[in-house]
């Protein structure tokens, strides 16, 4: 069996300590999209200038709790974050380690397709076994291959909607407010969005407009100017 599970992934749980905590309000009022309704949805933490702090899909979870599924090396800083906004509200906010993110690039049975691209396959919530080989390294060059960005190293102080996140559904223009919304909802209201993150072959990545940069994969995640990204390199879903 080729391997599912995405080691840099982790599970950060939301729930409620009695019956009469809201847990989806809670978070409904903090994030991009909306919780309210079907789940996995894509979603991100935002600066109140509406600038990326994390993103992470939104999972339904046992007995009114939430799961995020979130990049492992942010889920500490994630959990801070969401605790200053918890308040004296009944909450439990903390890392999931015995469940596990799983991937494929095909969908299949008991899965369920990646809230922001179809193309980017599906993915599943299992308990965590330490045994279990890592499909880290394939994600990576899928999902670059796909030219979606994600992470801190690439997304990390880009304004929202210059991530694609509406093209990714991962914005919703008619919920309630929430932690940037006022200059996204502006942004969207006017069309100014004037750069986009964008995949690009390495040897013609701009280094001072270089997010991140994958050598084995010769590609590059640059954040450009609108004018200057080659038509012919944008995915077809952006387009």
């Amino acid at each position: 069996m080729p391997a599912t599970r995405l080691a840099d992934r982790a599970l950060v749980r939301l729930s409620p300590h009695d019956q009469s905590e809201d847990v989806v309000g809670f978070l409904q009022s903090l994030v991009t999209n909306d919780v309210s309704g079907a789940l996995p949805v894509y979603a991100g933490l935002l600066t109140p200038q509406g600038k990326t702090l994390f993103d992470f899909i939104v999972w339904p979870g046992e007995g009114g709790s939430l799961l995020l599924d979130c990049e492992a090396s942010a889920a500490d800083d994630l959990v801070r974050r969401l605790s200053l906004y918890r308040l004296r509200r009944k909450i439990a906010i903390a890392i999931a380690p015995e469940l596990a993110v799983h991937w494929e690039a095909h969908p299949g049975d008991g899965g369920a397709a990646d809230p922001r691209l179809s193309a980017l396959g599906q993915r599943w919530l299992a308990p965590a076994e330490e045994s279990e080989d890592s499909a880290d390294s394939a994600w990576l060059a899928h999902r670059l291959k796909l030219g979606v960005p994600e992470g801190r190293a690439e997304l990390g102080d880009v304004l929202w909607l210059e991530t694609n996140a509406a093209e990714l559904n991962g914005v919703s223009f008619s919920k309630g407010c929430y932690v940037g919304q006022e200059n996204t909802a502006r942004m969207n209201w006017r069309q100014k969005v004037n750069r986009r993150l964008a995949v690009v072959p390495l040897e013609r990545s701009d280094e001072k407009r270089r997010k991140a940069a994958y050598s084995e994969l010769t590609l590059a995640v640059d954040h450009l100017r609108v004018e200057d990204i080659d038509p012919t390199q944008l995915p077809g879903w952006l387009t």
